[in-house]
């Protein structure tokens, strides 16, 4: 038995630009359409959506979050044009989502150097929302799936909306499988290339300027978790980076180092 159709319409806002909204010689709306079985018909500033009822519906959703993706003042890109479709297609961390994606999207971290950091995926979404709404986060996840780096995203955020007087950020000193033997130099020269995809995350989002006069006023400290036994720490954003190679020791001393507004 045939299928039946529908026809979705979508109204684009005059003070909005098909351009912004479709791309560049309709690049995103090629995306869309390889996406989706539905005919996709553009006139003027109306998009009609023309296919089965439930594919028609997903695809006038989608354009609907691209606008108000737009109309919060994020630009469309490829990337985040294929996130759209990935979360209105419900291919996501659990099969489906009860976020909309420009929730997802539009929620911007921080500004660096001109580029806006936001989650991509619902499960980024819901590691920032546990990270805001928690005193302890655990995160979980394959390497590249941005565990360090939206936590420092969201630890400098909090630091220039006054949340909280300073950032720390630590690990354990352990090489990622071989032996480096003895190295030259001052405790701090000694400790550096262990510290180093901390350094790399906070200099991409506040400058290397600016993350020196931070570091001098104590602001910011990147110190091995050796250093945190018999500290107190109040009023702090405390990251601890690979804590897998923690021992049960050295990760009941550091969650008892947080003190109060930390």
């Amino acid at each position: 038995m045939a299928r039946a159709t529908t026809q979705v319409k979508i109204l684009v806002p005059g003070n909005q630009s098909m351009v912004a909204l479709l791309g560049q010689r309709d690049a995103f709306l090629k995306l869309v359409e390889s996406a989706f079985a539905s005919q996709i018909l553009v006139r003027g500033n109306e998009i009609t959506v023309t296919g089965p009822e439930e594919e028609a519906e997903k695809v006038g959703r989608l354009f609907e979050e691209l606008l108000t993706l737009l109309e919060a003042g994020n630009e469309l890109t490829d990337s985040s044009v294929g996130q759209t479709i990935a979360l209105i297609k419900g291919v996501g961390d659990d099969g489906g989502t009860a976020l909309r994606p420009s929730e997802v999207l539009g929620d911007r971290l921080l500004t660096a150097r001109g580029k806006g950091i936001t989650p991509k995926t619902l499960g980024q979404k819901r590691y920032v929302d546990a990270i805001r709404s928690s005193t302890v986060t655990f995160a979980i996840g394959p390497a590249g799936t941005g565990k360090t780096y939206l936590a420092v995203a969201t630890a400098v955020r909090a630091l220039q909306d006054h949340q909280v007087s300073r950032l720390i950020l630590t690990r354990p000193a352990v090489e990622a499988g071989e032996r480096l033997g003895y190295l030259p130099g001052t405790l701090y020269e000694k400790i550096d290339p262990y510290m180093r995809p901390l350094y790399d995350a906070l200099f991409e989002m506040t400058g290397a300027d600016t993350l020196s006069r931070l570091m001098e006023r104590g602001t910011v400290e990147v110190a091995p978790l050796a250093f945190m036994r018999g500290r107190t720490l109040n009023d702090a954003f405390i990251i601890l980076d690979e804590a897998q190679n923690t021992t049960p020791e050295q990760m009941k001393m550091f969650l008892t180092r947080l003190g109060f507004g930390s």
